[in-house]
């Protein structure tokens, strides 16, 4: 036997290996629904862009029903500056008004939304693209966050227009795609009950869809290795006592503590545990869910 031949039966019998760990996994998680928020880097970058495609296509094709939720803030931004149209940024949320709010949702449910299924189609799967409008999936309404004044210590309500956060989720909108071959692809729009548009978090209705459907898994893509701890080691696991009191002690830090707070929340609403994954990092989606070693930082409780 060659050498090329002994190489090539070593790099086939890896592979079986690799199918044979992730049965025990196929077999837990089988019928159930995997919310995955998809953004960051991994949506920017073509070959990372094809991997999740497939990686997605390879989980309805195995049994799970994976539900995409996605976010654009850089493809907006990129947008609103060709439109001329300024946007500016309180507390690292969009102010939006009424004519952003409408490049908002271009840009989201359609270009964005559309060029997922197309990949996921080309992949071999069948997507359906939605916004948090259709058949009232996602019920909104506006967001209201206060800032103390430093000086003297008063607090005020910021306007942010058109934000959003999900008030409501109708799982049966997403049933259809649960108990069929289809994988829905939604994006972050909500509709108010006065019939406005809202602009919500990508992670935030990842989590309130997650919650919804009583999902196995949230799955939050990011720019990031994971949660890390003041050293800047990956932690691989927390509890939801853990998270909370790295918070208080300061270990987390600017944008990682929203994506914590909504798996937190969402744990806490029944969703079985929620990863916070490195979407930077080839076939990670499909690393967490079958393999026992994961891929980012889970967090669950551990009581």
């Amino acid at each position: 036997m060659s050498d090329d031949t002994h190489d090539q039966r070593a790099e086939w019998l890896a592979k079986a290996d690799i199918l044979t760990e992730a049965l025990p996994y196929m077999r837990k998680h089988a019928g159930k629904v995997i919310v995955v928020k998809y953004g960051g880097h991994a949506m920017g970058d073509e070959a990372l862009s094809h991997a999740f495609a497939r990686d997605v296509v390879l989980l309805k094709q195995v049994g799970l029903n994976p539900v995409v939720v996605h976010g654009g803030g850089p493809q907006i931004g990129s947008m609103l500056k060709r439109l001329a149209i300024e946007s500016e940024f309180i507390d690292g949320l969009r102010v939006t008004d009424a004519a952003t709010v409408e490049v908002v949702e271009m840009v989201l449910s359609g270009r964005i939304n559309k060029g997922i299924v197309a990949a996921i189609t080309a992949a071999g799967g069948r997507a359906v693209g939605l916004s948090g409008k259709d058949g009232g999936l996602i019920g909104a309404r506006k967001l209201t966050r206060l800032r103390k004044d430093p000086d003297s210590n008063i607090e005020s309500v910021l306007d942010l227009g058109f934000v959003g956060e999900p008030i409501r989720v109708d799982p049966h909108v997403l049933d259809v795609f649960t108990q069929s071959d289809f994988i829905p692809v939604i994006a972050p729009i909500g509709l108010g009950d006065d019939g406005a548009t809202y602009n919500i978090n990508a992670d935030t209705a990842a989590g309130a869809i997650a919650v919804a459907t009583q999902a196995t898994r949230l799955l939050l893509l990011t720019d990031v290795e994971g949660v890390l701890d003041k050293n800047g080691v990956l932690i691989k696991e927390l509890s939801t006592k853990s998270a909370n009191a790295r918070m208080a002690d300061g270990t987390l830090t600017g944008g990682m503590i929203p994506k914590v707070e909504t798996c937190i929340q969402a744990i806490e609403a029944g969703v079985g545990a929620a990863v916070i994954v490195d979407g930077r990092a080839l076939h990670a989606t499909l690393l967490e869910i079958f393999t026992a070693h994961g891929s980012g930082t889970m967090i669950r409780d551990l009581k």
